[in-house]
Order: C-alpha cells, then sequence, then structure tokens
C-alpha cells in the first residue's frame, strides 16, 4: 500500500470531546451539552499527543468534535500545533467561535475553519439545529474572512432543507468560502434513529446532484464543490482500494481503522502516536485481524465533519 512508506501519518482528524451546545438531530457523533464524559483526554494527554505530532512531522491535523470549541485544551492544543508548524482545520458549528479566540487562531497556520450552515433562513438551519441562531454562524464564517483564515461551508441534506442547497451555495460564496462540502446524509447516531423521515429521496438526491454539477460548473474558479464521493458507501470502497493515511482519534484517545470503520485499532492514552500509525498500517493490510489488540464495538467515525455529512 502508498501508506506503507510513511513514516507518520498524513493527517489526523481528532474529536476533541463529544460535548456541543445544540443536539443536532442529524448527528453521526450524537453529541450534546450533557456529552463530556470522565473518559475524555486530560489536557496532559492531549498535549502529549499534540506534541507527538509534530514530533514527528505531521503535517496536517483537523480539530473537531462534538464542538471543538467547547474543549477547555482546544486553544492551547491548537497552539502546540501550530506552533509546531502543523496546519490545521477546525470544524465549527459557529455558535460559539467568538472574536477573541478566533484572532488566537489567525496567528496560526490555518489550513481552514469549517462552519456547518444547513439553511439560508432561520427557519430550516433550527429544524436541523433546535436551538441554534443562524445569525451567530453567518457571523463566524464573517470573523473568520475578516481576520485572514480560509473559509469552508458544509451543508447536510435532509428532507427538511434539500430545498436550501442553492441559495446556501449562493450564500457560501457571499461569505466568502474557498469550499463548498456536501453529500448524502450519512445514517448513523440521531440520523439512523431518525431515518424514515430524516433521509432525502432516491430523485430529491438526483435533483440536488443535478444542482451541485449546474453550480461547479457556474462557480469554477470561484469556489470548489466537494461532493465526491456522494455517499458514505462510495467513501468506503475508495478507503478500502486506498486507504487515506488518516488518524481518526475519539475524544478517548482510541484510534479508529478508518473514518467509517468502528474498529479500533490503537489507543493514545497507553500507546505513542508511533504506535498507533503501525497499528492503523497493520489493520489496513489485514482488515479482519484482531491482534494486537484491535476491537470493535466503537461507534463509527467521520473523519471530513461531526455532522450528518461527510
Amino acid at each position: 500500500m502508498r501508506i506503507d512508506s510513511f513514516r507518520a501519518p498524513l493527517a489526523v482528524a481528532w474529536q476533541l470531546t463529544r460535548r456541543c451546545d445544540l443536539a443536532c438531530v442529524h448527528c453521526l457523533t450524537e453529541s450534546g451539552p450533557h456529552c463530556c464524559g470522565p473518559e475524555e483526554l486530560s489536557k496532559e494527554d492531549c498535549l502529549r499527543i499534540a506534541r507527538e505530532c509534530v514530533a514527528c512531522g505531521i503535517p496536517y491535523v483537523i480539530l473537531t468534535g462534538g464542538e471543538p470549541a467547547l474543549s477547555p485544551h482546544f486553544l492551547d492544543l491548537a497552539e502546540t500545533l501550530g506552533r509546531g508548524g502543523v496546519w490545521l482545520k477546525v470544524e465549527t458549528n459557529g455558535q460559539r467561535f467568538g472574536p477573541a479566540a478566533a484572532e488566537r487562531l489567525a496567528k496560526l497556520p490555518i489550513r481552514s475553519v469549517q462552519v456547518s450552515i444547513d439553511g439560508a433562513a432561520q427557519g430550516p438551519y433550527a429544524r436541523l439545529r433546535p436551538g441554534a441562531d443562524l445569525q451567530a454562524a453567518l457571523d463566524a464564517c464573517r470573523t473568520v474572512r475578516r481576520l485572514g483564515m480560509p473559509l469552508e461551508v458544509t451543508f447536510v441534506p435532509t428532507a427538511f432543507n434539500l430545498g436550501e442547497a442553492k441559495a446556501v451555495i449562493d450564500l457560501a460564496v457571499d461569505l466568502g468560502a474557498f469550499r463548498f462540502n456536501t453529500g448524502r446524509l450519512i445514517r448513523m447516531g440521531r440520523a439512523d434513529r431518525r431515518w424514515e423521515g430524516l433521509s432525502p429521496s432516491q430523485d430529491e438526491y438526483q435533483i440536488l446532484y443535478s444542482i451541485l454539477l449546474r453550480k461547479e460548473a457556474e462557480l469554477a474558479g470561484r469556489m470548489e464543490l466537494c461532493f465526491r464521493p456522494f455517499s458514505a458507501e462510495e467513501q468506503a470502497l475508495q478507503e478500502a482500494c486506498e486507504p487515506s493515511g488518516t488518524l481518526v482519534v475519539l475524544p478517548d484517545g482510541k484510534v479508529l481503522a478508518a473514518a467509517l470503520s468502528d474498529q479500533v485499532c490503537a489507543d493514545l492514552r497507553h500507546e505513542s502516536l508511533t504506535e498507533a500509525w503501525a497499528a492503523y498500517r497493520r489493520v489496513r493490510r489485514d482488515p479482519g485481524s484482531k491482534k494486537n489488540g484491535f476491537a470493535a464495538g466503537r461507534k463509527p467515525a467521520v473523519a471530513r465533519s461531526g455532522d450528518g455529512a461527510r
């Protein structure tokens, strides 16, 4: 495999916490206001892992959650990584992404800040994100751009908001985003429990895909539309053919064998990042292996988003 020639991961997708100020109906990780538990890594463990990322020369770390801004270690961790030369992506719902935190992040090598916007109007947006304020998310986007950081917008399509897709794409352009992310709703977490009423029909997905193709051509050179692979199944097949080399780290330090896998290949509470990378490569050579402490039973995670789309 290509990854056999790499001495370290190409990236780390790190779920800092399952705590979130929202309890979105489509959340993959079932995060929420009361989800932070004693099993989450301590500040000391987080900073140790961050220093290992720097020492290993990992070029890129994604900080996600839950809501990463609610982790008490978020900014210290980001600064340890960034000052060590690691490029960062921060995935946030934008509700608590204020100027003070943004100004600290803007001094670091930020690859992008990704804000989830599931509607161009408050009604459909709040239907998926009860209690959320669309204006707060838009203000977060504008703060990101004002401070010179690259902005991504993510849109999760459901039966409630599919008609908002074109308007949110146009809104992302107006906000100065360089990338718009979307894809089929993934059947995990809260989305799984509400699947029958939440998932768009195949015909609705075809309409969305046509819109994406049309807007991709229209916006070429202005904003990238990222929607391939379109489904979790396509992503899993792609990963099976060519592993991404991204370690997905859960809030308790467990490392997944793949973004859409429930197989744990390492535990950073007790193992080094170098050991975790070796374990990842072993399990990718033999995905059915249960040797060396590999275990199933974890809830799947997605490296590119904490919401219901990749």
